[in-house]
């Protein structure tokens, strides 16, 4: 006998498609985002230098504007130097010659102050003295009527000259005058 299907029984189920693999669904997705990721890293380079060169675009605009006005400043900073330097050197020229007429009018001064004192020094010291005294006063008045005469630049050769010479008595000599300016100005000081 034959059995037929009840109502109770279950017929055999009829197959469903099969299910997608797991793993053929998984590569086809990645490669769907593998391909979105390089082509969002792709679009994110090319704005990224779109963006370098605009903003490089923009420096060099930035930088052209700001050499000029260096070149417009720095012009006005060189022409500013130039009549400093102009006034500067005019000054020193007027110092200098101020300097040069009062130098000479000091050693003239020592100079007749040490002959008007030479009969003085005959009497107390004796004649021989009293003429190193003259000697010494003729010399100095002598040396004053040379700095008189001569030009400044005359001065600062014969100056080169004489240090040339005899460097050890230059560098005395500057020591002493150092010594003496210092004393002069700690003079005026209130820490005495």
């Amino acid at each position: 006998m034959a059995k037929t299907p009840t109502a109770t029984e279950k017929a055999p189920a009829a197959k469903k498609p099969a299910a997608r693999k797991p793993k053929a669904a998984a590569a086809a997705a990645e490669t769907t985002t593998a391909a979105d990721a390089k082509a969002k890293f792709s679009k994110a380079i090319e704005d990224a230098r779109a963006g370098a060169k605009a903003l490089t675009v923009e420096a060099q605009a930035r930088a052209g504007e700001y050499k000029d006005q260096l070149a417009a400043r720095s012009g006005d900073w060189v022409e500013e130097a130039k009549d400093l330097a102009g006034q500067a050197k005019e000054r020193a020229t007027v110092l200098a010659h101020d300097g040069k007429a009062k130098a000479s009018d000091a050693i003239g001064t020592l100079g007749k102050l040490v002959a008007d004192s030479a009969p003085t020094i005959d009497e107390k010291l004796g004649a021989k003295y009293g003429d190193y005294a003259r000697t010494a006063a003729r010399s100095m008045q002598e040396t004053a009527a040379k700095i008189e005469s001569k030009e400044l630049a005359e001065l600062g050769e014969d100056a080169k000259e004489f240090v040339r010479k005899s460097p050890g008595l230059a560098i005395g000599l500057a020591a002493v005058a150092g010594f003496m300016l210092s004393r002069l100005f700690k003079g005026g000081s209130s820490e005495d």
